[in-house]
């Protein structure tokens, strides 16, 4: 179950995000158990025959080792190298984000990680029932490790039309957007700028103004490129993400065409996608070999006298 969150950030704007409630979570942290006892079962399985059988001592001494190992550094070394996510969250579509919003980071994990070992399910925990408790009397789910880290569990496949609202290429930014390299934008970063210009005619001026600013601030660094000159942060952000798009949905047709070119034609197929006298061109959908209307010219405008003042409109205009 989960249901909406409203998130406070730093700025004080607040962000909506789908919660991860107990069951999703549940389901999660069982797929990492299995994980976890697989590679302890391995670990023993290995010092069965590294160690000799007559020392047990260092046998249990390795094994505690062990233990320690894959209990804390499976979480702590996968929601660190994947931004919040373990093997289990993956398969669930869940993520550990900050309580802004914002990716963890190694600080994050390991907090997380030593208060699930020790407090929220083996050491001290009673093997999840401390986790349990503490989560169903929490409105966001979260255990003692997100408490002492301050992070919170999201889920990341939430509808796309609350997730992905439509945004616009500002005007005058085209050639720019399209000489950046959009590979280093992170898919968090990206979803955190799209919420911030969904919510943006419903923010305060001096808010939204700082989180935008803060926003194309990440996002430039992640990218490797400044705020242009004069360009609102909210502008910059409509740039990048509506590029960004745009070569989503061109890498889709090019795919698209590649597999339409490579499927054999026949002669009949050829002759009958000639147009006949009389009869309109077909559809530019067509299949190849398709003849294809040239597109009709449109007359230039007429030119102003000389001396005519020409009304100039502000470029940026913010998002309603």
């Amino acid at each position: 179950m989960h249901e909406e969150s409203e998130l406070v950030t730093g700025e004080a704007v607040v962000l909506d995000l789908r919660v991860a409630k107990l069951a999703s979570r549940a389901l999660a942290m069982a797929l990492d158990v299995l994980v976890q006892f697989a590679l302890l079962l391995g670990a023993v399985m290995l010092l069965a025959f590294a160690v000799p059988g007559d020392d047990e001592s260092l046998f249990l001494a390795l094994l505690l080792v062990f233990v320690v190992l894959v209990m804390v550094g499976y979480p702590v070394l996968f929601e660190t190298l994947s931004r919040g996510r373990s093997l289990g969250k993956m398969a669930v579509g869940l993520r550990v984000v900050r309580v802004d919003g914002g990716p963890i980071r190694f600080r994050h994990a390991l907090v997380r990680g030593l208060a699930g070992f020790v407090v929220d399910f083996w050491a001290l925990g009673l093997f999840g029932a401390v986790a349990v408790i503490v989560s169903l009397c929490s409105s966001n789910g979260r255990r003692v490790g997100d408490f002492l880290a301050g992070t919170l569990v999201v889920r990341e496949r939430v509808p796309e039309s609350a997730a992905f609202a439509a945004v616009g290429m500002p005007p005058g930014l085209e050639g720019w957007a399209a000489q950046l390299d959009l590979t280093r934008l992170p898919d968090d970063l990206a979803l955190a700028s799209r919420q911030f210009l969904a919510r943006f005619g419903e923010l305060r001026p001096e808010a939204s103004h700082a989180l935008g600013w803060g926003l194309a601030q990440q996002v430039g660094n992640a990218l490797g490129t400044p705020v242009p000159p004069g360009v609102p942060p909210w502008a910059f952000l409509a740039a990048v993400l509506a590029e960004r798009r745009n070569r989503d949905h061109a890498r889709a047709f090019q795919a698209y065409a590649a597999h339409a070119q490579a499927r054999p034609s026949s002669p009949a197929q050829s002759y009958s996608a000639q147009p006949h006298p009389g009869q309109p061109a077909p559809s530019p959908w067509a299949p190849s070999g398709a003849a294809v209307p040239a597109p009709a010219t449109q007359p230039d405008p007429p030119t102003p006298p000389s001396g005519t003042p020409v009304p100039v409109e502000n470029p940026f205009t913010p998002p309603s």
